[in-house]
């Protein structure tokens, strides 16, 4: 079993121990997935890109806890939509480089 696998199966578990999959409907888990995402733009928000990069210990653990949140709350929703996220990521980096060819990108934000 992968850490994936075990990661969703721990998850479910979770929620029926707690009889939450009434209300984890994909549409409640998206909308609690951009609250979490929400809570952790707002650690950087008003920072320095320099800030950004070197945050002190304790909001660095802020920050884990968030991105903790946003991961498990991506988990769960893909799991109820049946959507291997790692198998959709790796589709999606094969059309972004497609997409975004890097000699034509290279060192640009620029969207083409």
């Amino acid at each position: 079993m992968s850490e994936l696998e075990a990661l969703r199966e721990r998850l479910r578990e979770f929620a029926a121990a707690r009889d939450w999959e009434q209300y984890h409907s994909p549409k409640n888990l998206a909308s609690a997935l951009i609250v979490e995402a929400a809570e952790l733009l707002e650690h950087f928000q008003w920072l320095t890109q320099q800030q950004s990069r070197a945050l002190p210990p304790e909001k660095l653990r802020e920050v884990e806890e968030e991105i903790a949140d946003v991961l498990l709350y991506l988990v769960r929703l893909a799991d109820l939509l049946g959507i291997d996220p790692i198998d959709a990521a790796h589709r999606k980096i094969a059309r972004n480089e497609e997409k975004y060819p890097a000699h034509l990108v290279r060192g640009s934000a620029d969207k083409r």
